[in-house]
């Protein structure tokens, strides 16, 4: 081991002991109140005031860190969804101050705020500058550094002094570096734990084209992948747009968390947008947008109440009476509508007359969120199925609307797993692939092995001898 090396532990360990050097609050009355019953007050009163979603096993947040005026009330949407405690509170942020290949971790005491001392968990900030050297202690990096400071006092706000947090602000854009970061952080990125990821969204742009950048960067994020994240990001540089700064200040935070679920069954959900220009304390000329996201693992037994299978009867409905009567295609405030109808999920939409079947359109790939699939296929199927005339206005009174949602499929390692008359089932093998749904294999009287070599051969092309090397997924459908 060099004697840098070192030398850096001897400090970790004399610090551990003394804990003597609390990080103060460096941004306390400007970027928030510094009077903490000021501050509380206000906290609690955005916390209370945010839209509600439902609960889920939350593993990380995508939360944004500029002052309270411009980004509180979106920061606040993302914390309000938590719902359990956590072991410990990893918050990453990147650097605004300083540039080095790694990150700097607080190694020297605990974090300040206007309501209180928040305790860093210095045996994990051990082990972190143990497995690599890419953790540090920089003191520069966190001294004036806000990105990790004002997350703190919504933290506290939820759960007072049972807090346990680590703090690391990433200062390298070496995708190397930061994947190694990542793999370093992989064996703390589970239940017990929660990762907060501190990061704006675009600089300075006009307002129109902040929403519009902005939007392609969310639904980047919202992929989970880091590969159409970059290329997100690479489309807005190469965009022109006047101003435009950065994307994501982030970036290199959020492509940490991307690479600890890159794989997984993980969704990354869109919770809350705002930009400057939407507070009164902005104008519409130079701009910094805000996103609130959270992770979380998907279910895999998707459903739909009771509630949710109305809402996409009511979307079917209108959209198949907009296009009859009007050839116009219906606007949806997407903000109103449930977590699930959001979900890329494939459907289908039948239409009925006389208790015959009048249309029938839908598609299997789970490209657009269900929502907008249930409306195209409304209209597709009025319109588009060629073994029949286009419906009419005179006929939209005496339709039956069927709806049928496929759930996400899911990969087996066995014919046993299917469930005939339960599963459909989509078989792949290169570029060739087909399916068949549930109730295709009851009817036709199907043995588990004939469902899955009618479907290869007949749907996917995939001759007999050749379908065992294929993969196989199953899924539901969800008709109503």
């Amino acid at each position: 081991m060099c004697k840098k090396r070192q030398l850096a532990l001897i400090v970790l360990m004399v610090s551990q002991i003394m804990n003597a050097n609390p990080r103060p609050a460096a941004v306390a009355g400007s970027f928030y109140s510094s009077n903490s019953a000021e501050l509380s007050s206000e906290l609690k009163e955005a916390l209370h005031a945010t839209k509600k979603f439902d609960t889920q096993d939350i593993k990380a947040i995508i939360v944004p860190h500029a002052g309270y005026v411009f980004s509180g009330g979106v920061a606040a949407t993302a914390y309000s969804t938590l719902s359990k405690k956590y072991k410990n509170i990893f918050i990453i942020g990147s650097s605004h101050h300083v540039s080095f290949n790694g990150a700097a971790l607080y190694s020297i005491g605990n974090y300040e705020t206007p309501l209180g001392e928040v305790k860093v968990n210095q045996t994990i900030v051990s082990a972190l500058m143990r497995t690599s050297n890419l953790f540090t202690f920089h003191p520069e990096a966190h001294k004036k550094e806000h990105t990790i400071e004002v997350q703190l006092p919504f933290l506290q706000t939820i759960y007072g002094e049972d807090l346990s947090i680590v703090p690391i602000v990433i200062a390298t854009q070496n995708m190397q570096s930061i994947k190694t970061i990542a793999e370093a952080l992989r064996p703390y990125f589970n239940d017990e734990n929660l990762f907060v990821i501190s990061s704006d969204l675009s600089h300075y742009p006009s307002y129109p084209h902040a929403n519009e950048v902005d939007k392609l960067t969310l639904d980047a994020i919202e992929k989970g992948s880091p590969e159409e994240f970059i290329n997100a990001l690479i489309k807005n540089e190469e965009s022109s747009i006047k101003e435009l700064k950065t994307s994501a200040c982030g970036w290199t935070s959020i492509i940490t968390l991307m690479f600890l679920t890159e794989g997984q069954n993980y969704k990354y959900e869109l919770l809350e947008y705002k930009n400057s220009g939407d507070t009164s304390y902005g104008d519409k000329e130079r701009v910094v947008g805000y996103g609130a996201l959270r992770v979380y693992k998907k279910n895999d037994s998707f459903r739909l109440n009771e509630q949710e299978k109305e809402e996409l009867r009511n979307l079917a409905k209108l959209s198949l009476y907009e296009a009859t009567l009007h050839n116009k295609k219906i606007s949806i405030d997407e903000s109103k509508l449930s977590a699930k109808l959001k979900e890329p999920l494939g459907a289908f939409v039948t239409l009925y007359k006389n208790h015959s079947l009048r249309g029938c359109i839908g598609t299997f790939e789970p490209n657009e969120p269900l929502y907008k699939v249930i409306i195209n296929m409304a209209v597709a199927a009025a319109q588009h199925d060629q073994r029949f005339a286009r419906v009419t206005p005179e006929e939209l009174e005496e339709l039956e609307i069927e709806i049928s949602v496929l759930t996400p499929r899911k990969k087996i390692d066995s014919l046993h797993e299917i469930v005939l008359g339960k599963h459909g089932i989509y078989i792949q093998k290169g570029s060739k692939n087909g399916t068949y749904l549930p109730h295709v294999a009851t009817q036709m009287h199907w043995s588990v092995e004939e469902f899955v070599k009618h479907c290869a051969n007949e749907k996917a092309n995939i001759p007999l001898d050749e379908y065992k090397d294929a993969d196989i997924y199953v899924y539901e459908a969800l008709v109503f």
